[in-house]
């Protein structure tokens, strides 16, 4: 590495990179921000609102230089499905009231699972499960803006029924709309071709309020955003009565926001940086939203196309967070009525490119190229968000990562073990290894990984079967790769020995970790056992069974 890349820049140039990291992220930011507001199905306003108190709450206090933190396509459309639910109406003052409810449960969900050091917990969605469920949010998302495109309206009903209640509205189609839309998405993906970084999204926003005021779009059908209250948001409480309706939806968007942001920040965190700490990300995004929650903004947490254009920016500090979230209150105080002649459709093509990133087809190519079984972890998480709805998908994909996980761990590996010969080498029994040497009357075993509830049966059988293969005087276990023992697996563990010792077999264990060996003492499994039957490893069982039978 050339030594001038470890020499931090002086305070003035590290600033003046912060600022034009900052003013480049706002470019791509805010415009993102408000086409994510229109996913939850709520105002512009509220996006801008989102990339302006979450935003500077996170700078003050999350461990990451770089981590920008506002809305989220997967955070948008979880949002909007929670808020259809509690607010079916649509009543703007309801949705508004609402959203304060979510935002702040979610901010006090994830702050109580920062007191609780529940950081470990975004590790619960496995990567493939999560490819799954975030092409499953995107094709969601892609098609819900469809209609918007289109200059359509359609009941929303799932999914599957959306796509045909939008075939039997293609004859409707609002071609001024269409024609809008199709200008939007060829601009914007040129522009991301040529130059991913450059700040396309503002380009075509500013295009489209340019050529909605000059031709007048809204007087030929082609729908805009309409009136957006100019100023910075005001103070927005909870409603309490809400709670109880927002609760689950609020657990799903928070572990959601704690996984988008934990894996964006370690996704851009340098070698010469302080390492993440991820309690301390769950409490800055926490009171990020907390905070957030107060002043109408959507729940919010990192991006990793956002973050990516801050640190392709040279971003060195938070600072550049800060002068986002300041040009985000420029544009609240001084651009609110421009913004009013946005069409939706500029909106919908804005929401529908940057979502398309979230549906990874090589991703899945590769999964399935190296595990046939996680493939179908993503496959299932994806199918469960188009057939359950988002927030369903979320525990559907939980659910099918602990399955996965339980499945790999509940058929262990459980070994004959045998000595190389003329060596204490000890390894299985395998045709690779002809001349490997075991001892007539004795039998060792070995299973590998946590013994517990889920494989113990597995593990049992494995043994019984081996038992009634070989005969054996003397039975080994060897636990030298067993790093943990469960209570109803240590059950088992001793009603086994009982069992064998009534059967004319004698139980000896081996190699037992230091945790294993605590928990067999405090069962009284060690005092029946006594030291002759307790030995440090496999190679001194052998030779006191050679000495007993010499």
């Amino acid at each position: 590495m050339n030594s001038q890349n470890t020499i931090p820049p002086s305070a003035p140039v590290a600033l003046r990179f912060d600022v034009i990291a900052g003013l480049t992220a706002a470019a791509i930011v805010l415009p993102k921000a408000m086409a994510y507001a229109t996913v939850a199905g709520l105002p512009v306003s509220v996006g801008l609102y989102t990339a302006f108190i979450p935003m500077i709450l996170y700078a003050l206090l999350g461990s990451s230089k770089v981590l920008s933190v506002s809305s989220t396509t997967t955070l948008g459309i979880l949002t909007g499905a929670q808020l259809g639910l509690v607010v079916p109406s649509g009543d703007p003052a309801q949705l508004i009231t609402a959203l304060a409810t979510l935002t702040v449960l979610v901010g006090v969900l994830l702050i109580l699972a920062s007191l609780l050091r529940l950081g470990f917990v975004a590790n619960f969605i496995s990567s493939p499960v999560l490819t799954g469920f975030k092409a499953g949010v995107g094709l969601v998302i892609i098609f819900d803006q469809l209609p918007k495109l289109l200059g359509v309206h359609i009941d929303k009903q799932g999914f599957f029924f959306d796509l045909l209640s939008l075939f039997h509205q293609l004859p409707h189609t609002s071609f001024p709309t269409l024609l809008v839309a199709v200008i939007t998405l060829l601009i914007l993906l040129g522009m991301i071709r040529l130059s991913p970084h450059s700040p396309a999204p503002l380009v075509v926003i500013g295009g489209a309020i340019f050529a909605s005021w000059f031709w007048g779009l809204d007087t030929q059908g082609v729908a805009t955003v309409g009136l957006i209250p100019k100023g910075l948001p005001s103070l927005t409480l909870p409603d309490i009565n809400l709670v109880r309706q927002l609760l689950p939806g609020a657990l799903g968007i928070a572990l959601m926001s704690f996984t988008e942001s934990i894996a964006a920040a370690r996704a851009f965190v340098k070698n010469t940086e302080p390492p993440l700490n991820a309690n301390q990300e769950l409490i800055a995004t926490g009171i990020a939203n907390l905070g957030g929650g107060l002043f109408s903004a959507m729940p919010a947490g990192g991006g990793t196309s956002q973050t990516a254009v801050v640190r392709a920016a040279g971003a060195m500090s938070q600072k550049s967070s800060l002068v986002t979230a300041a040009t985000a209150a420029g544009v609240m105080l001084l651009l609110a009525p421009l913004l009013g002649l946005l069409p939706h459709a500029t909106l919908a093509a804005v929401v529908i490119v940057y979502s398309a990133s979230l549906i990874q087809p090589i991703e899945f190519i590769a999964i399935y190229k190296i595990r046939a079984m996680e493939f179908r972890w993503a496959v299932i998480a994806c199918v469960g968000v188009l057939v359950f709805g988002t927030l369903q998908g979320i525990v559907v994909a939980i659910i099918v990562s602990l399955l996965g996980l339980s499945s790999q761990t509940a058929h262990p590996r459980v070994s004959v073990i045998g000595r190389k010969r003329n060596t204490d080498v000890l390894r299985p029994l395998s045709p690779e290894y002809p001349d490997d040497e075991t001892v007539d009357g004795l039998l060792i075993i070995r299973p590998e990984g946590s013994i517990y509830f889920v494989n113990v049966q597995h593990i049992g059988n494995q043994i019984k079967i081996l038992v009634a293969q070989y005969q054996p005087q003397i039975i080994v276990l060897d636990m030298s790769r067993v790093p943990n023992i469960e209570y109803s697996a240590l059950e088992r563990l001793i009603e086994s020995e009982r069992r064998a010792t009534g059967d004319g077999h004698t139980l000896w264990l081996a190699g037992l970790n230091p945790s294993v060996l605590e928990i067999v003492r405090r069962s009284g499994l060690a005092e029946r056992l006594g030291r002759e039957r307790m030995l440090f490893n496999a190679n001194i069982a052998i030779d006191r069974y050679k000495a007993l039978h010499s």
